[in-house]
């Protein structure tokens, strides 16, 4: 057991001096999860190997392999190479213009991986799909995202119209990063003139002019903690207004599916007891009345709106009406 894993660290060890031109004792023990005294003696066991590791010494000094040597990839186990197989959305890579580079570099990994591992392609694509579009919504690819697909890739500025309301705004932008979300695709993206970071609908693009000059990108910036950041603020910044309810032990099961599950969570939590009826009375941050009204009205009987008086009216004249359609 303690070789294999020595076996897949040093596999580990030479991937990551492959994919950057040197790495400090200090870097690569933070990957590897080791001390700096083990990646010396990992080092001196490849070099003992035959894998050309050069040790630069000195207080800037640090590993690297010379001589431009790559190794096939003979170290993925079966997991491994079939979750390699799972790591893009076809549908994704197609709007972004990267089907045919997809394509080709599933052939060359296949290629290059053992003769017992080179169906992991084809099982992984039998057990699992990835299909990002919400439900009940065609899909569509905006105009200007492969553009933007590409000026992501190569770190290029990009100039950008947008709709905002009933004008159009003009940006010049460094896009970080694309974010993919039920069906919708976001650019997450800093302001080159404010160097302020911001998400934009690609949808809303009328016009993306992709320029020469590449921008530095900030080595701090990662895009899934930013995007669950943004996406947190977003969902908290649209509710407004308040709602008092009182629901029914199913109405409390159902809540976190009509409305946002995290608020709904929440106010769930800092709710009190229930009552003689065993109802309880529940706090609801919501975005406005309108849509309280068609979120909470897939309750059914197991809500009673009590405050605010409008809302409340609303769901009476509803049971009036629905009392008229069925019947006493």
């Amino acid at each position: 057991m303690m070789c294999s894993m020595r076996a897949a660290r040093l596999i580990k060890m030479v991937l990551l001096l492959q994919s950057r031109p040197a790495m400090t004792a200090a870097e690569l023990a933070r990957e590897l999860e080791v001390s700096e005294r083990t990646v010396t003696r990992d080092a001196q066991a490849l070099s003992e190997a035959g894998v050309p590791v050069y040790a630069d010494r000195g207080r800037a000094g640090g590993y690297r392999l010379i001589g431009g040597y790559r190794t096939r990839l003979t170290g993925l186990h079966r997991s491994e190479a079939e979750a390699l197989f799972l790591s893009g959305v076809p549908g994704a890579l197609r709007e972004m213009g990267l089907q045919d580079a997809a394509s080709a570099a599933r052939l060359k990994v296949s290629a290059a991986l053992l003769p017992s591992l080179r169906d992991a392609s084809r099982t992984a694509a039998q057990r699992f799909h990835l299909d990002a579009p919400s439900w009940f919504k065609e899909p569509g690819t905006p105009e200007p995202l492969p553009a933007v697909a590409d000026a992501v890739w190569d770190d290029r500025r990009i100039t950008a119209r947008y709709r905002r309301g009933d004008s159009e705004v003009e940006r010049e932008l460094e896009p970080y990063g694309l974010v993919l979300k039920a069906g919708v695709w976001y650019l997450c993206a800093r302001v080159a003139d404010r160097g302020s970071f911001r998400v934009y609908r690609i949808d809303r693009f009328t016009a993306v002019e992709v320029g020469e000059e590449r921008f530095s990108r900030d080595q701090g910036f990662e895009l899934p903690a930013f995007w669950e950041e943004r996406a947190e603020q977003f969902a908290r910044s649209i509710l407004r207004a308040e709602v008092v309810v009182r629901l029914s032990g199913e109405g409390v099961r159902r809540l976190p599916y009509a409305l946002d599950p995290r608020s709904a969570r929440d106010a769930l939590a800092a709710a009190g007891t229930p009552d003689d009826d065993g109802r309880v009375t529940v706090t609801l941050p919501v975005e406005s009345e309108e849509v309280a009204h068609t979120q909470l009205s897939a309750l059914g009987p197991e809500v009673e709106v009590l405050a605010p008086e409008g809302l409340r009216e609303r769901f009476a004249e509803d049971a009036r009406r629905l009392a008229d359609l069925y019947g006493t």
